[in-house]
């Protein structure tokens, strides 16, 4: 078994996380990744005799062979892996302590785009209709998959809502998303009215005390990420939709048909909370395609 970080480079690491928490408010979830990239990195470096803060540009490239040839991790895994790695040692060199950057020369590998998992109109309609609406936990499902597909939401931001973020008034919710970053979306009617049900019908009866939890669990608490994307899951089961459903599934479907119905990309890009444009360009691929099999489906000379 390949020995444990040195305390040295387990310093390290700890600074670095800390420091990136509080300059870019990373997610939970974004920094463990981080720590688990370089805790890797860090053991392999203790089997070869080199901390993190003496490795080499060759030293790097021979952990990347490694991660290829010998633990057969994706071009993905790696990429992630290359993106934590220069911003960790630009830190170091930033704080003096390195004098050159060992990831300056490295280049990412070439990713194979793939397009995300979408759903049609008509299967975002059979899931929405799937929850038993008579029950609180299938009327309040209901309601979050509708405000789901309404905003576009991450599954994070949908679960983490609390009552002060919804203004049925003005038809808007409020959302932290990555990066401690707000933004308002439009919730439109549709979502609002099923919001205004689940509020006056299910949830009181989910509270098992006060609380400003919008979506609580049966237990009366916030909702993990994990139980609705079981929850999710169910539904389509119920719907029929063999497809492997996430959470995520309904935010591509969201943004994929907008763009079939003629929406601008940089709206898109506002509602979804992309920093980027590039990131968002994904899903004009994701409409391309599906015109292409569109038009495979029903030309006649096709």
């Amino acid at each position: 078994m390949a020995p444990k970080p040195t305390p040295q480079d387990q310093t390290l690491i700890d600074s670095w996380l800390d420091a990136i928490w509080i300059e870019k408010g990373l997610s939970d979830a974004t920094l463990s990744s981080y720590r688990t990239d370089l805790e890797l990195f860090a053991r392999w470096g203790a089997v070869h005799k080199v901390s993190l803060d003496r490795v080499s540009g060759g030293d790097l490239r021979q952990y990347l062979a490694f991660r290829l040839q010998e633990q057969q991790l994706s071009a993905r895994s790696t990429a992630r892996f290359l993106s934590c790695s220069r911003s960790f040692y630009a830190w170091l060199l930033r704080e003096s302590r390195i004098k050159q950057d060992p990831t300056a020369l490295i280049e990412s590998p070439k990713q194979r785009r793939t397009l995300p998992k979408s759903l049609t109109e008509r299967d975002v309609e059979r899931l929405l209709a799937a929850p038993d609406i008579g029950d609180p936990l299938g009327l309040r499902d209901r309601t979050m998959l509708e405000i789901l597909y309404a905003c576009g939401l991450r599954v994070s931001e949908l679960t983490h809502l609390v009552l002060s973020d919804v203004n049925l008034r003005q038809g808007v919710v409020r959302v932290l998303g990555k990066g401690s970053k707000e933004r308002l979306i439009p919730l439109g009617d549709e979502a609002a009215n099923w919001l205004q049900r689940y509020a006056r019908e299910a949830r009181p009866l989910l509270l098992q005390s006060p609380s400003d939890v919008l979506f609580p669990s049966k237990r009366g608490s916030r909702m993990t990420r994990q139980t609705f994307w079981h929850r999710i899951k169910h539904w389509a089961l119920v719907a029929g939709i063999e497809k492997d459903l996430s959470p995520h599934t309904l935010r591509h479907a969201f943004a994929t048909h907008l763009i079939n119905h003629g929406a601008d990309l940089r709206v898109v890009q506002l509602l979804l909370g992309h920093s980027d444009l590039s990131t968002t360009q994904i899903y004009t691929h994701v409409a391309i395609e599906r015109m292409k099999n569109l038009h495979a489906e029903h030309h006649p000379r096709a």
